[in-house]
Order: C-alpha cells, then sequence, then structure tokens
C-alpha cells in the first residue's frame, strides 16, 4: 500500500478498496526482462509465484540471480569500508556512467581486487611498522636497566678501587645478590630476553616466571606512558617492557613458552652500548620511512575509496533492481514452445491502460516482433486489499492496519479513524497550553520533512515522523478540547468573556462553586472558568467529561454497528441486514441509547434526576413510579416498551440465522454448496473450494453454537465497551490532576519562597516534569487508550480485517531494503 495520490476526494478512495482484476501477460522472451523493469518502474502489479513447487536452484534464472548476488556482495564490501574509513555515500546521481550490467561487474572486480591489494599490502606495513615501535621501546627502556647496571657496577669498582683489600672487574652482575668475593673465573654468564608484556598480565607473568624456575630468574619490569598497538590484533594496548635475566638453556625454554602463552612479544637485543645505540639510529630510521609509506597508502585507499562513494548508491540500486527482477522472472512460467513467458497477477482496474502502454513501449524497445499479450482473468479467488493513500492518510490507515488489513472491499475505519483517533486522543489529553506544546515540536518534523526523510533516524524517532500528520492533529484537537475544558497546564481562564458566576456576599471570595451566583450572560464558549471547583468533590467539570465520555461511546459504536449494515448491504447478505444489524440497533440503543436520551434531557432542562437511579430501577422495578427522577412525561411506559424490546433483540440475534442457513443448505442440495449467495461468500467460496468444485458439511450445531457465542459476545460487549469508554473520563481527569500537581506543588511552592534561586530550581523542576509526564507519557497513555477504543470497542461491530495487503512489484521500495 503506497503512498499514492487518491484524487480530490481521499475519504472516497479509502472507505472501499480499489477494484482489482486477475490479469495474465504473455510476454516473448525477448522483450521480457524489459517489460518486467517497466512494470517494476509502474509498480501497479502484484505478480503471482507460478513456479511454487520448484526450489530456488531448480528456476530458470538462477544463474542471473547468483551472479547478481555476487555483485552485492562485493558491494557490501565496499559499504564495510568506506564505514570503516568514515566515508558517506554520495546520492544517486540522475547521469549514469555504468549503464551496462556486464561492465559493472568487470568494474566491480577490478575495484574488489585493488581494493583487497591494498588492504592487504597496507595491513602488512602497519603491522611492521608497529613491530618497529615496540622494538624501538624495547630499545630505549631495556637500555636503561643495563645503563643503570653499568653505572652501579662503575660506582662499585672505584668503591674497592679505593680498599686495597678487594678488586672487581667491570663485568658484575646485574643480580646484585651475587657474591661479589667469588672467583671471577668461577662466575657463569647470564642470558637474558627481552620484550613487552600487556600490563593487566604483569602480575601473573613474574608470579608464573618465579614458579616455574623456582625462583631461578630475575625481572626487570617498566611501564610504557602510552598505550601502544599490538601488531598482532591491532588494538591499542598498555604495555610493560620486561627483561629477563637467566641462566641455563633449560630455563630459557620455559621462558619462551611462558611468553608465548602471556601474548609478550620478543625482541633481540644487544648487551654492547655502541650497538645499542646503532639499533636506535637505524630503527628510527625505518619507523620514518615506513610511516611515509603507510601514509601513502592511506591515501590512495582514501581516494579509491572516495571514488567508489561517489557511485555507490547509483551501482548499488542498478545491482538491486537487477536481482529483483530476475526474482520476479523466475516466478513466471515458461509456456510449451519455450519462446513466451506466461505471468498472473493482480492490479487495480484503473491500471489497466497503463499496464498495456507499458506492455508496448517494452516490445518497441526490444524490437520484438511480437507484442505481449494482456488479458484479465475471471476467478473467485479473493483478490488483495489496496488503498490509494498519500502522505497524509497513511499514517491512519497503519493504525487500522495494525489491527488486520481490510478483506477486500470491506468498509475501511480509517475514513473515521482521520477524525476519530485524534478527537478522542484530545478528549484525554486536552489542555491547549500542552496542545500547543505538541504542535510545536510536531511542526518541526513537518517544516524539515524533505531532510528529515532521507536520513536514518532512531526507531522512536522514525516512528514520530512517521506519524507526523497523526501527532498535527492529534495536538489541534488537543487544543480545542483544551479550550473547551477551559484548561492551560490545568489553570482557566478568562478568554472569550468574564465568568458568568459571581459572589452572593463577602463570604465567598475564596470559593470555587460554594456561594456563587449566575450574575452575567453564560460564558460564551467551552466551560466558564467558575466551574473548575475543589477536586475532593465531584465539580461541574467533571461530571461533564464523564457523561460526554458515555456519548461518545454510544455514537462510535452506533457507526460501528451501522457500517455492519453498509457492509451487509454492499455484499448482498441480507441474512446480516435484518437478523444481525436490526437486533444489534434495537438492543443498544434500547438501553445505552436511552441514557444517553436521559444525559442530554438532564442538561436542557436542568433536572437534579438520578440517572444511576433511574437506570437500576429500569432493570429492578420498571413498573415503580419515578417520582423527583422523571425528565419527562411517558418516560415510565417508554422504559417498560425499551426494556422489553433489549429482551426481544436477544433471541432475534440467535435463533433465526442458524435456521435460516439451514433452509439455504437444504435448498441447494446437489449443488456446490453456497450458504450466503453474495458477493464476500463467493470470493470465499471460491479461495476454499478452488473454483466451487468442493462441498462442505452443514452443521446446525456447530452453526448455532458459533451464533450463540456471537450474541452472548455482543450482549456482554455492549456493557462492558460502553463502560470502557470511560477511560476517556479517567484519563482526562488523571491529565488534569497531574498537571494541577505539577503547578501548584512545584511552581507555585518555589514561587512562594521569595528566592530566585528555589524560583529557578522550581522552574526547571516544573518543565522536566511536564515534558517528560505530560507531554510523552501522557500522551503515549492517551495514544494507546485511544488506539484501544479504535481496535476493540469501535472496529469489533463491523470490521474482520481477515484480508491481506496489495504488494506490487516496485522499485520504489528498493531504496529503503536492506541487504
Amino acid at each position: 500500500m503506497g503512498e499514492r495520490g487518491g484524487g480530490c476526494c481521499p475519504s472516497m478512495d479509502l472507505m472501499r478498496s480499489e477494484p482489482m482484476q486477475l490479469v495474465q501477460l504473455i510476454i516473448p522472451i525477448e522483450s521480457a526482462h524489459l517489460a518486467v523493469s517497466y512494470l517494476g518502474d509502474l509498480g501497479l502489479i502484484q505478480f503471482k509465484d507460478l513456479n511454487a513447487e520448484k526450489s530456488p536452484f531448480q528456476r530458470t534464472y538462477a544463474i542471473q540471480i547468483k551472479r547478481s548476488g555476487e555483485m552485492a556482495r562485493k558491494l557490501r564490501f565496499f559499504r564495510d569500508q568506506m564505514s570503516k574509513a568514515g566515508l558517506v555515500t554520495g546520492v544517486r546521481s540522475q547521469v549514469e556512467a555504468i549503464a551496462n550490467l556486464d561492465d559493472l561487474e568487470v568494474k566491480l572486480g577490478d575495484l574488489e581486487a585493488e581494493l583487497v591489494e591494498i588492504n592487504a599490502n597496507g595491513d602488512k606495513l602497519q603491522r611492521s611498522y608497529n613491530e618497529l615501535a615496540e622494538y624501538n621501546l624495547v630499545l630505549q627502556k631495556a637500555g636503561e636497566f643495563f645503563h643503570s647496571a653499568l653505572s652501579s657496577a662503575e660506582a662499585r669498582q672505584r668503591e674497592y678501587s679505593s680498599n686495597p683489600g678487594g678488586e672487581e672487574s667491570l663485568e658484575i652482575p646485574l643480580l646484585s645478590e651475587q657474591e661479589t668475593t667469588a672467583d671471577f673465573s668461577k662466575q657463569v654468564r647470564l642470558g637474558f630476553i627481552t620484550g613487552l608484556v600487556p600490563r593487566e598480565k604483569c602480575m601473573a607473568f613474574e608470579r608464573i616466571l618465579f614458579r616455574a624456575t623456582r625462583g631461578n630468574v630475575f625481572l626487570r619490569q617498566v611501564a610504557v606512558d602510552e598505550p601502544v598497538v599490538d601488531p598482532v590484533s591491532g588494538d591499542k594496548v598498555e604495555k610493560n617492557v620486561f627483561a629477563v635475566f637467566f641462566s641455563g638453556e633449560r630455563a630459557k625454554n620455559k621462558i619462551l613458552k611462558i611468553c608465548e602463552a602471556f601474548g609478550a612479544n620478543r625482541y633481540s637485543f644487544s648487551e654492547d652500548i655502541s650497538k645499542q645505540s646503532q639499533m636506535i639510529t637505524e630503527v628510527s630510521g625505518r619507523l620514518s620511512e615506513l610511516k611515509t609509506t603507510v601514509d601513502a597508502g592511506l591515501v590512495h585507499r582514501g581516494n579509491l575509496l572516495q571514488t567508489i562513494g561517489e557511485q555507490f548508491e547509483h551501482w548499488n540500486f542498478m545491482v538491486r533492481k537487477e536481482k529483483a527482477i530476475y526474482h520476479t522472472l523466475n516466478m513466471l512460467s515458461m509456456d510449451v514452445t519455450k519462446k513466451c513467458l506466461v505471468a498472473e497477477g493482480w492490479s487495480p482496474i484503473f491500471a489497466t491502460k497503463q499496464i498495456q502502454d507499458v506492455l508496448y513501449r517494452a516490445t518497441l524497445d526490444c524490437n520484438s516482433q511480437v507484442e505481449a499479450i494482456f488479458q484479465v482473468l475471471h476467478t473467485r479467488e479473493m483478490p488483495p486489499t489496496y488503498f490509494r493513500t498519500n502522505k497524509f492518510t497513511t499514517a491512519f490507515q497503519e493504525i487500522v492496519d495494525a489491527y488486520g488489513v481490510a478483506k477486500y472491499q470491506e468498509a475501511n475505519p480509517g475514513v473515521f479513524t482521520i477524525v476519530t483517533f485524534p478527537f478522542l486522543f484530545a478528549v484525554m489529553f486536552g489542555d491547549w497550553g500542552h496542545g500547543i506544546c505538541l504542535l510545536l515540536a510536531t511542526l518541526f518534523f513537518i517544516v524539515r520533512e524533505k531532510k528529515l526523510s532521507s536520513q536514518k533516524l532512531g526507531d522512536i524517532m522514525e516512528m514520530a515522523f512517521g506519524g507526523r500528520y497523526v501527532i498535527v492533529l492529534m495536538s489541534l484537537f488537543s487544543i480545542y478540547t483544551g479550550l473547551i475544558y477551559n484548561e492551560f497546564f490545568s489553570v482557566p481562564f478568562e478568554l472569550f468573556a468574564p465568568s458568568a458566576y459571581v459572589c452572593r456576599d463577602a463570604t465567598c471570595s475564596e470559593a470555587s462553586t460554594i456561594g456563587l451566583i449566575k450574575g452575567r450572560d453564560t460564558y460564551p464558549f467551552g466551560v466558564d472558568p467558575a466551574w473548575h471547583g475543589s477536586r475532593s468533590e465531584l465539580p461541574f467539570l467533571n461530571s461533564l467529561k464523564m457523561k460526554m465520555s458515555i456519548l461518545l461511546g454510544v455514537a462510535q459504536m452506533n457507526l460501528g454497528i451501522i457500517l455492519s449494515y453498509f457492509n451487509a448491504l454492499f455484499f448482498k447478505n441480507s441474512i446480516n441486514t435484518w437478523f444481525q444489524f436490526v437486533p444489534q440497533m434495537i438492543f443498544l440503543n434500547s438501553l445505552f441509547g436511552y441514557l444517553s436520551l436521559l444525559i442530554i434531557v438532564k442538561w436542557c432542562t436542568g433536572s437534579q434526576a438520578d440517572l444511576y437511579h433511574v437506570m437500576i430501577y429500569m432493570f429492578l422495578s420498571p413498573t415503580d413510579e419515578l417520582g423527583e427522577n422523571q425528565l419527562f412525561s411517558g418516560q415510565k411506559t417508554l422504559q417498560m416498551v425499551l426494556l422489553l424490546l433489549a429482551l426481544l433483540s436477544v433471541p432475534w440475534m440467535l435463533l433465526p440465522k442458524p435456521f435460516l442457513l439451514k433452509m439455504q443448505h437444504e435448498r441447494h442440495q446437489g449443488e456446490a454448496y453456497a450458504p450466503l449467495a453474495d458477493t464476500e461468500e463467493s470470493l470465499q467460496s471460491g479461495a476454499n473450494h478452488n473454483g466451487g468444485h468442493g462441498h462442505e458439511e452443514f452443521e446446525f450445531s456447530e452453526v448455532f453454537v458459533h451464533q450463540l457465542i456471537h450474541t452472548i459476545e455482543f450482549v456482554l460487549g455492549a456493557v462492558s465497551n460502553t463502560a470502557s469508554y470511560l477511560r476517556l473520563w479517567a484519563l482526562s481527569l488523571a491529565h488534569s490532576e497531574l498537571s494541577v500537581v505539577f503547578y501548584e506543588k512545584v511552581l507555585l511552592l518555589a514561587w512562594g519562597y521569595n528566592n530566585i534561586f528555589i524560583l529557578i530550581i522550581g522552574i526547571i523542576i516544573f518543565i522536566c516534569a511536564t515534558v517528560g509526564v505530560l507531554l510523552v507519557m501522557e500522551t503515549l497513555s492517551a495514544f494507546l487508550h485511544a488506539l484501544r477504543l479504535h481496535w476493540v470497542e469501535f472496529q469489533n461491530k463491523f470490521y474482520e480485517g481477515d484480508g491481506y495487503k496489495f504488494f506490487p512489484f516496485s522499485f520504489l521500495v528498493l531504496d529503503a531494503e536492506e541487504e
């Protein structure tokens, strides 16, 4: 269901789905590819899979799809590389640089090979650079170990030289605990291993070395100031430079294995001071050369990715379009001559001329000698449901479709949802201050509509942007109901005139409802400010909201039953007309329609009658006198008649329909069973019996039980649904009460301290509470409750919602798809 214009009267387009037809296309093979491409541009035909029994590998164009899939893989590789490089793909250009898919395949292959080679060389160079950087650190830090040891040895030699009793060599061991009086000829020369170990493993590394060699090693470590890039993983890791001194080949092998286990990178090191300096100079020079080479490679890689990014969207669309075309061609069947492809699909009747023109154009562009054939097939199969919507009506239709897709030609609740949904929301949310805030926030989406529609938004922002026109109507209706309630952040204002009520005497100057008398003309629009009474008792405004909720609920439920009547007329279902619509209307309005009448009469007359008492004793004691609760003459007689009609309507709904269906079945003995001879049932029959050549057993008990369940459901639902509409009053009361709490207990309380800092804090808390609770949580709450009232209380009266959507083959959806 796309966002297509629906003519000058969108509501009429939405009331019933578009008339559909099953068409057959016979297309010559030489023009089939181009014809399907043109049909994808048109986007008005939904193809049926005529090869459902074949696996994807057995179909005609499996090789072409595999080829397109391989090109799509290369494009995904390019997109990942551009994402890692921080590059953004450009907008799809209108000028096609490469129009031939064969050329594109070659181009993508060359680019992939070049990019893979650049990446491989870059990885090798980067790893060499990281290894040299670590080696340079080892040369510097480990050199400090030997330099400090040499300095210590020189100092000790000078000390021993001053002592005539001893003489030492400069070749003193690094192990300071070594006995200096030992014979030089008996000293063992120590080996050593240098490298880097992750800092988080250094303690365990030292402990394992000590245990494995039984303490016969000497370990020196020093921390590297900055994290270094590990040559193996490529991640920045904090490391320590270490030097392990040992004696013997066995100890060396153990140390090497431990280094390998701990991921310690080892580097060779010379004891000779002069060689150390030479090695540092050489490594520094090689680092500089590698840095230049790596930077040049990155520049070359960036230029290549930039070139790919400029054409990426165009190439991506070409590949996905080609893949979609071959997927569609695989749904077509090959005729016996293998010269034509046969397609079947659903299309709107209004698109007949457009499809024929597209097929003719494909024939001309391919220079085919044989024209494609278009013909309409007659079927009893249920067609898909297609509503022509635009950017305004799409969101409302999606609200309905979330409950269930309308059956073909079924009355669509979306027409009424455009008005009733935002209105019921506003009844619960009514506050013209909050409505203005909601409107301003939504206008941001509408003003920047073109820019935001091309961007990827988050999940919540995407939902809000998609329903921007729903929220606009919700906010406008909220401003309207807020003006009626006379509430601006819960504060009443004398906007249109002074209050009609004045104080009777000086004692009522602080009163809201008690002690007031009417001293002026009636407040011209909405609720008089004086009606905002104390919340400890039921004030006039809340009484109004409660009764108005019942009136709105009964009106919407009556609308649902009326729509069920129009559905029955449209599908020529006379049984549902007389034995479902009529008793349902009588039952609902004999009880709750009468209650609505009493509410209106009480408002008009100003009577003090107790409507609760009237309705309860209408059932318990229908013959008793009404007394002070009588609103009009003849009320008692009317109540008895309505009660009798309500009782009679229950068997009226239950009994006739099963017996009439049984009589119809008996009349159709020997024929294909069709319980209801109408358009709706014939479509279902065609879908279930494959053209009507089947036969179903008629089970009277099953039909009777089904009707019994339906009757009980309606009777109980009429009561529960009417009570459910009281949520309009409850949510409105909760919204108003929360507004009062935030206004009085936060803003006014902070104002009363006469302290600027407390006032600022109070204003901040008030704004946060208003936005977070009233404009976000309360908006979501009222939205969900309005959704429930439409799905359950309204739509269940007439809407089956067991159809399926019309999904035409269209290239427009390719832009929104993810590979």
